[in-house]
């Protein structure tokens, strides 16, 4: 930095200070702070501010008053051939306005506001960064919020600053940059700069382009550009050229809003602004308008022009009412569209949704009655009910109006007129009540459209008495209270304005209880809620009850149902803490009479509806409880009566209102148990409802027998049998024993829980045999706790044969069992042996079919557990009891059907067969007295089925023998393969000195070798005590393996070592048998012996085959194939049992390829 200054004589002189040293890298860039002249007083311009730039590090100075460095920033890893960039501008911040120092180096750009505090220290804060996807040459302020940005392929990017938007992009290529190369390079004095610094200058530019007030300047090789931000008319001009005009009314809204971006040449306040911009917009808008109109069709379909105006016009409407410019849009653009008829129609819909969301009110009248006109005549009637409700209707010509609404049935429109545009309230309930009295009074169905009226008479006089408006906001409050008196005053009329010699009085409240009295007195409860403080008020709600009853007491054309409306009604308004009503008690017995009527059977549960809910509203301290619940008792009212009783916790008869009831009869137990179960209930009280229970107990078990059941067993399961004596009905004895004690009842008790003797089970057992004898058998199966001598007994003594052998078979007596079956099979076909043709056959041999079945079952069931000797017993008296009556076949009355009987007689020889040795059926075929004399004809049939089935079953065992055979085979190889396979060791010394085994031949020391590869010297094992003492036999293990794992079991490479063998899995050596050093192969000192670690290896392979031992299998057929009979699902043997593992029920073929293993 220089300082100039004049000495004495007047001789200059400069005094020099460096400011920035090259040593650590070049400055490429300096940028002073400079001030616009309204702006020369800001405090930071005293310190004539300096931003330098290089290539490592950006610099903030002051000059004033002293050399000071405010502030360094250095850089993070950057592109060496970025250009560092550095631009100064006032920007305002929460109201103040400080410079703003933009830097950046590639694709970031940095923003540093700096403000002086009170102290006079400078302070610089970091903004939010831009972060970009090019890389950066240039940076120039453009205003305050834009930027301009010049990326390495030469485009300009203008961004607005505050939302990083990019608004614009141009190429400039055209402009032909010049580049500042050749000084940044120092060309000229001998290229005397940096590596670093030279790189740089390929895209240096500083001294090309400068900016002032709101230009930039560029310089080119052959001329100079100046390029600048269009002002907001240039922008729309520039839109409107181009025939966009949507476009050009969107972005001069967004200038009227103050939400456009680089926006120029708008200044003052903002609402001079928007004058000046609304001003602007109308005029696009009437050019809007002219356009849409000449660029109309003039021909072609009326849908084409609908779509035409149809795109246009609802611009207009939306900027004339966003500017709220409705003198605008309502004068001369409604009367420059109004020429063209499709247009205009077009406009007038375009009013409808601001109407419904009354964004838009006080239109003109000419377009009010357009507006209507024309949906009237489209037919669109809905849709103008719906906008007169939404507008100022009062310039409209009202009679007009009206008589359209009640011509097209427009009942809220019409209401809204009378009430808005006349402040006339009764007048529209007058012509409602006009349509819907004369066929209420005749008794007549209303009609849908009648219906609908009554309803918004309804919902009108709710929102007169309310204070709110109908159908929509509210009354003015000034007329609110006129508006009440108007109608309390027209609904207590005595008579109509035109009223008939025979109307009856109070034709206004007689007309709205007969439509609905549920929801008029609905509609006066919600009134009355806002009577507490107005003494007139108070006047009109007592007067209206004395008229509601005068109407509905003293007249029989009204229902239960509605009479006990009213009565509900009074008793929820004479329940209130302030009320102020009177209502005679007399006139609540009345109605208790009235819908107690023993005499009138119709609409019971309507009436006791009615009764409950008059109740329950309050209305019980009106009447006498004893009497009220005689009378209930009477009409039978038993809902009337539980609520009675239950209020008095006589809960014990609230059971026999649920019994008397036949709709909710079902319901007693629910309410039994929840007695019961539910806490708060008395001891006595509870003990009161099961002593009532008890006394009812036939009753609710002939109701719902597994409810009963449930609720015995959960409640009170040790009087189980008390509850058996109290039922002397046996069909109904039979039904809750079944329900308690069968669990396929589906009752949720646990069995173990229920206290009962046997005796009881067997009472059941006995009444099951009584009332449903087939299904004995399975229920037998599911029961318990019941004793056997006892059921066989109840079973003989019913005769249920089946029954009994079952229970003989679960007792253990086979034979006993076995017998019945006989007899009842033999009784069987002796039936089918002696009937004639007229007999149903079908029948009878159904029936030797099923008994020959559970015959043959009980046989199989049990012969695996017998002997040999045991089993004929059952399958010979069996067989032969088949084979008589075929013996028959050639006497003088032969039987029927032999066919079926020689089939049924195969069956039991082939389930025979896998229990008896075939030669024996022979031999005691053979050894009957009929066919041992030759007569061998009948049973030809029933032998040559016995040898087919031998020849099949004996090239299916010679299969399976040769499978099992060739699949042990393998298993053996494979075994001995891996048990015989060498050891390599992994390296050549051992792992724990670290010697090499062939070096140590000093010493009387063997090898060890373990299958996982290890080599160790044994003495140096047992120095890391890693052998094991068990039952005389040293057990080694792995040293490596062990300390790896840190497990306290042997691992899988432990081995045992007995004096002079050597296992497999490793290889002991002597010191006499190390071998030369050219030999390569290792010899073992002793014969190998099956070691513990291979016998587990052996057992794992037997288990990959789980089953039957292959062994025993081979073992057992050889057996057979040597045995006098060769029959290989037989047992010839005599004497005990023989258990074959063919006859095992798991026994199992595993007939598949073996798995394959790695040698």
């Amino acid at each position: 930095m220089l300082n100039m200054k004049r000495r004495v004589m007047g001789v200059r002189t400069c005094e020099s200070r460096c400011l920035f040293s090259g040593s650590k890298g070049e400055v490429c860039c300096i940028e002073p702070l400079h001030s616009k002249p309204e702006l020369k007083d800001h405090p930071i311009t005293q310190f004539s501010l300096l931003a330098m730039a290089s290539l490592t590090k950006i610099l903030v100075i002051g000059l004033k008053p002293s050399l000071k460095v405010w502030m360094t920033f250095p850089y993070g890893r950057m592109d060496p051939s970025s250009v560092p960039l550095l631009a100064w501008h006032f920007v305002a911040v929460h109201n103040y306005v400080n410079p703003m120092l933009a830097f950046c180096r590639g694709d970031v750009v940095h923003f540093l506001l700096v403000k002086r505090d009170e102290s006079g220290a400078i302070h610089v804060t970091k903004q939010k960064h831009l972060h970009l996807y090019y890389d950066l040459i240039n940076f120039t302020w453009i205003n305050s919020r834009t930027i301009v940005l010049l990326d390495s392929v030469e485009k300009l990017h203008v961004i607005d600053r505050q939302t990083q938007e990019e608004l614009e992009t141009v190429e400039i290529s055209e402009v032909q940059l010049v580049y500042n190369s050749s000084h940044f390079k120092s060309l000229a004095t001998g290229g005397n700069v940096s590596q670093a610094l030279a790189l740089v200058g390929e895209k240096a530019c500083y001294q090309s382009i400068s900016s002032y007030g709101g230009q930039i300047f560029y310089l080119g090789t052959k001329s100079v550009y100046v390029m600048m931000l269009r002002s907001w008319r240039e922008r729309v001009d520039h839109l409107l050229k181009q025939d966009c005009l949507t476009e050009a009314l969107a972005l001069a809204w967004s200038f009227h809003e103050g939400k456009a971006k680089a926006v120029v040449g708008l200044s003052g306040d903002a609402s001079k602004r928007k004058a000046v911009v609304a001003d602007r917009m109308v005029e696009i808008l009437f050019h809007y308008a002219d356009r849409a109109l000449k660029k109309c069709p003039d021909q072609g379909k009326i849908q084409v022009m609908e779509q035409h105006f149809q795109d246009m016009v609802p611009v207009i409407v939306d900027y004339c009412l966003l500017l709220e410019r409705k003198d605008l849009l309502f004068s001369q653009m409604y009367d420059k569209l109004s020429e063209n008829s499709v247009a205009k129609g077009v406009f007038l819909e375009c009013l409808e949704p601001y109407i419904l969301s009354d964004k838009l009110v006080g239109m003109t009248p000419q377009v009010m009655k357009d507006l209507i006109v024309h949906f009237q005549d489209k037919k669109l009637m809905e849709n103008v009910e719906a906008l007169i409700v939404h507008m100022d209707i009062t310039s409209l010509d009202i009679q007009q109006v009206v008589l359209m609404c009640w011509e097209n049935r427009l009942y809220d429109a019409m209401i809204y007129v009378y009430n808005r545009g006349m402040n006339e309230f009764i007048s529209p309930m007058e012509k409602l009540f006009r349509v819907i009295a004369p066929p209420l009074n005749a008794g007549r169905t209303l009609t849908d459209e009648q219906v609908v009226m009554g309803n918004k008479l309804l919902v009108y006089i709710s929102c007169c008495l309310a204070g709110r408006a109908y159908p929509l906001g509210d009354i003015p409050e000034d007329l609110v209270p006129l508006v009440k008196n108007q109608v309390f005053e027209f609904l207590i009329r005595l008579h109509s304005a035109e009223a008939s010699p025979e109307e009856e009085i109070y034709p206004y409240v007689r007309t709205l209880l007969h439509f609905d009295t549920r929801e008029f007195l609905n509609v006066l409860a919600l009134t009355f809620e806002d009577f507490k403080n107005d003494k007139q008020a108070v006047e009109y709600q007592q007067r209206i009850v004395d008229i509601l009853l005068k109407v509905m007491v003293e007249n029989s054309d009204f229902t239960p149902s509605q009479v006990g409306c009213l009565f509900t009604f009074l008793a929820r308004q004479l329940a209130k803490p302030d009320n102020t009503l009177f209502v005679n008690r007399t006139l609540f017995d009345q109605v208790l009479e009235f819908l107690c009527s023993p005499d009138d059977d119709s609409r019971h549960s309507e009436r006791q509806q009615v009764l409950l809910e008059l109740l329950q509203a309050g209305g019980i301290v009106q009447f006498e409880e004893s009497r009220l619940i005689r009378m209930a008792e009477k009409a039978e009212f038993y809902q009337i009566c539980e609520f009675m009783y239950e209020r008095e916790h006589q809960y014990d008869k609230i059971i026999d209102c649920y019994l008397r009831d036949p709709l909710r009869e079902e319901e007693v137990f629910n309410y039994i148990h929840n007695i019961l179960s539910i806490p708060g209930h008395s001891a006595e009280e509870k003990q009161s409802v099961w002593q009532k229970a008890m006394d009812h107990i036939e009753e609710l078990v002939s109701l719902r027998p597994c409810k009963a059941a449930e609720l015995v067993a959960t409640h009170f399961s040790e009087q189980i049998e008390t509850v058996i004596k109290k039922l002397q009905n046996q069909v109904l004895l039979f039904k809750f024993l079944r329900s308690l004690l069968d669990p396929r009842e589906g009752i949720h008790v646990n069995q173990e829980l229920l206290q009962m003797s046997p005796c009881v089970t067997e009472q059941f057992i006995e009444l099951l045999c009584q009332f449903s004898p087939n299904q004995v058998i399975e229920t037998l199966q599911v029961l318990e706790c019941y004793r056997l001598e006892e059921t066989i007994q109840i079973t003989q003594k019913y005769q249920l044969h089946e029954v009994t052998a079952y229970l003989l078979e679960k007792k253990g007596d086979i034979h006993g069992a076995f017998l019945i079956m006989l007899q009842r099979l033999q009784s069987k076909l002796q039936e089918i042996t002696h009937q004639d043709e007229k007999t149903k056959e079908e029948l009878s041999l159904k029936d030797v079919e099923d008994t020959m079945v559970e015959t043959i079952a009980l046989c199989q069931r049990n012969s695996h557990n017998l002997n040999q000797q045991q089993r004929e017993a059952l399958w010979f008296p069996l067989l032969e009891a088949m084979m008589a009556p075929q013996k028959l076949s050639g006497s003088a009355a032969p039987h029927l059907h032999p066919d079926a009987l020689k089939s049924l007689t195969m069956q039991v020889l082939n389930s025979m067969a896998a229990f008896i040795a075939l030669p024996s059926i022979l031999q005691r075929i053979l050894q009957d007295p009929v066919y041992g004399k030759g007569k061998l004809g009948e049973i030809q049939g029933l032998i040559l089925g016995m040898l087919d089935t031998f020849n099949y079953e004996q090239t299916l065992l010679e299969t399976t023998t040769s499978l099992l055979n060739q699949d042990l085979h393998w298993s053996l190889c494979n075994l001995r393969a891996s048990v015989t396979r060498g050891l390599n060791p992994k390296q050549d010394y051992c792992s724990i000195c670290l010697q090499q085994y062939k070096r140590r031949q000093e010493m009387a020391d063997e090898i060890i070798v373990f299958s996982c590869g290890h080599l160790y010297h044994s003495f140096c094992l047992q120095n890391k005590e890693c052998t094991i003492e068990t039952e005389g036999q040293t057990r080694w293990t792995c040293y490596k393996c062990s300390s790896s794992n840190k497990v306290g079991k042997l691992s899988e490479n432990s081995s045992e070592i007995k004096t002079g063998k050597t296992a497999p899995s490793q290889v002991k050596m002597s010191p006499s048998c190390h071998p030369s050093k050219g030999d390569s192969t290792v010899k073992a000192a002793s014969e190998p012996v099956l070691h513990p670690q291979q016998i587990q290896a052996f057992d794992q392979l037997c288990r990959l085959y789980r089953g039957s031992s292959r062994l025993a299998l081979l073992t057992e057929l050889s057996q057979n194939r040597s045995s006098e009979s060769y029959r290989p699902f037989s047992g010839s043997q005599s004497g005990p049992a023989f258990n074959s593992i063919f006859q095992n029920e798991n026994f199992q073929l595993q007939l598949i390829p073996p798995p394959v293993t790695e040698d």
